[in-house]
């Protein structure tokens, strides 16, 4: 076989795949972050398995100094393990699909993050908004509050909502106790809030009064994880689920002013 280094050299990873296809695996891990020689490399320890240095260069097209160098920042980067055999060190190709799980967790991690990269750079996200209308949208919304990882807030109607949904303890509020998730609501003091409120301690929730007369709600509002959920009863319930940390942080500023007054 020719050298490594000389012009026409084919490399053993050429020689297994067609040039479209090598090609197109290179630009794969070149668009994700690799140099060329990183690529080359990665694909040729992918193929070899365990393998010393000086096999994975002579396979990759390279010389072995180069090769040494790009494989420790392969390694920094997750894509090679090292291994010592026999008093010497051997190299593998992380498999593909840990490395597509782990760059699925960071981008999710990224996402996750973007709103605070927008605070830093001076911005504020546009925030999303999803319409419901109906008794089944209705019962999606209320249902998206489950996914809670925080206590809920919630302004209650607690007549209206179950009108609409006469299930409703069952399909929903049973399953918020049997998911621990607690809620804090406040409702307005008539037969249904009373009723709400004996219930409290089997619910997994406490429920303050305000006087009816002056705080009659006609929808629902819950607030949980960054979002703020409305719903309005009738002969056309709709609603909506707003996604957005500052405004999800500012309903729960007010939530609190309302419920110390509530507690009064």
């Amino acid at each position: 076989m020719t050298s490594s280094t000389h012009p026409g050299y084919t490399s053993t990873v050429e020689n297994s795949y067609n040039k479209t296809e090598l090609t197109t695996l290179q630009k794969i891990l070149e668009n994700i972050g690799l140099s060329k020689k990183e690529s080359k490399i990665y694909l040729a320890a992918i193929e070899l398995g365990l393998s010393p240095a000086s096999k994975i260069a002579k396979t990759a097209g390279l010389n072995r100094v180069t090769t040494y160098d790009t494989l420790e920042k392969l390694m920094q980067k997750g894509f090679i393990a090292k291994h010592k055999r026999k008093g010497t060190f051997q190299f593998s190709g992380i498999d593909p699909e840990i490395t597509a799980l782990d760059f699925r967790a960071k981008a999710r991690e990224f996402r996750k993050a973007l709103p605070d990269f927008k605070r830093l750079q001076g911005e504020t996200l546009h925030p999303q908004i999803q319409y419901f209308e109906g008794i089944e949208g209705i019962k999606k919304i209320y249902l998206d509050t489950l996914s809670s990882k925080t206590e809920i807030l919630n302004y209650t109607d607690s007549k209206g909502i179950r009108e609409i949904w006469p299930e409703y303890d069952k399909d929903y509020v049973q399953k918020r106790v049997d998911k621990k998730i607690y809620l804090h609501g406040i409702s307005p003091n008539d037969n249904e809030g009373q009723s709400a409120k004996a219930a409290d301690w089997d619910r997994h929730r406490e429920i303050r009064l305000v006087d009816k007369k002056n705080y009659d709600f006609s929808n629902e509002i819950n607030i949980y994880n960054d979002k703020v959920a409305i719903a309005s009863f009738g002969s056309n319930p709709t609603g909506m689920i707003i996604e957005n940390r500052d405004i999800a942080n500012t309903q729960r500023a007010i939530f609190k002013m309302a419920w110390e007054f509530a507690g009064r």
